[in-house]
Order: structure tokens, then C-alpha cells, then sequence
């Protein structure tokens, strides 16, 4: 999909966006099980995950724009799947699109760029977990080629019941 046929663009995120990316992830902290964090962020509490996404390397930050506005439709991001020195080589990747952007190609656009970014770095595999259901997401995941791996069930407990979670990969 091509940012021409959308009017929307993909570019690297930057300290300017971390007030529009924090109101973005607040919502699906307050509003969805999409993510397991409960409490709202400000954006000072935001800066150090922002900072560790730099513009190089293997740990992305890519946001999506309209073609005529800085405004956030969504953003992808490339983060350390786990601490430990063994798995640098992989990756957990996540979109968050806004809630009015849904279904019109965003989190396609951010991924396409997110793995074009990510190519030629020393990684192996990216690793995404989805909380079910979320049927957009694992489609999404699918279209980028990762496969079901195995499922946490009741993992995480939000607004008062139990989640599950779907973990897929991809070779990179």
C-alpha cells in the first residue's frame, strides 16, 4: 500500500510527537485490553521509552502522519524482546493506530516501514503478542508473515477478568 494512494506517511518519531503518542497509548490503557498497563501516562513518564527507540539500530519508533498534518495517526515500534544478552537478535514488535484510522491501512503502512527499517540489522526473529480476541491485529500479523507459536492463556487481568495472549513470529 502505497503512501501515495493513502495521503498518509511513515517517518521516524521524534521527542515532538511524545504528547500525541502518549494521548494515542492512554487510550488503549483506559479503554482496552490491548495493552496490559493500567494506569495513564504522562508524557515525562513516556520520554525514556521514547529515547529508546532511536532513529538507527535495531529498536524503531515509526509514526504515521496524514501527508498534510503532524497528527498522529498511529505508531510502530521495534523494542528487545527479552533482557538478556542471548536474545538480542530478536525483536517484539507492536502498532497502535488511533481509533478513527482503524481499517484504512495504517498499521499495514507502519509495519511495511518498520520491517524495511529493520532489514539488513543483526536480528533473527520478531516476536508480537496479541491479548485476545483481536482478530484485526492477528490479521495484520498474518499479512507480515508471522505464525501462531502457542497462546498464555489468563496471563493478564484488566477490568476485571483474565486475558489471554497469542504469541507469533517472523523470521527476519
Amino acid at each position: 500500500m502505497s503512501p501515495e494512494r493513502t495521503g498518509v506517511q511513515v517517518r521516524p518519531g521524534v521527542e515532538a510527537d511524545l504528547g500525541a503518542l502518549t494521548d494515542l497509548y492512554n487510550h488503549y490503557v483506559r479503554e482496552t485490553s490491548i495493552t496490559f498497563d493500567t494506569v495513564v501516562f504522562t508524557p515525562e513518564e513516556r520520554r525514556a521509552w521514547l529515547l529508546s527507540h532511536p532513529e538507527d539500530g535495531p529498536y524503531r519508533l515509526m509514526v504515521a502522519t496524514p501527508a498534510d498534518s503532524q497528527r498522529i495517526l498511529g505508531y510502530a515500534t521495534s523494542s528487545p524482546h527479552r533482557a538478556k544478552p542471548a536474545y538480542r537478535t530478536s525483536v517484539e514488535t507492536t502498532v497502535y493506530v488511533a481509533p478513527d484510522a482503524v481499517g484504512r491501512g495504517v498499521g499495514t503502512l507502519l509495519y511495511e516501514a518498520l520491517f524495511a527499517a529493520l532489514d539488513g540489522q543483526d536480528l533473527h526473529r520478531a516476536y508480537a503478542g496479541i491479548a485476545q480476541p483481536n482478530e484485526a491485529s492477528t490479521r495484520l500479523h498474518a499479512r507480515f508473515g508471522f505464525r501462531h507459536v502457542g497462546t498464555y492463556h489468563e496471563v493478564g487481568r484488566k477490568f476485571g477478568r483474565y486475558w489471554d495472549v497469542a504469541w507469533y513470529e517472523r523470521p527476519l
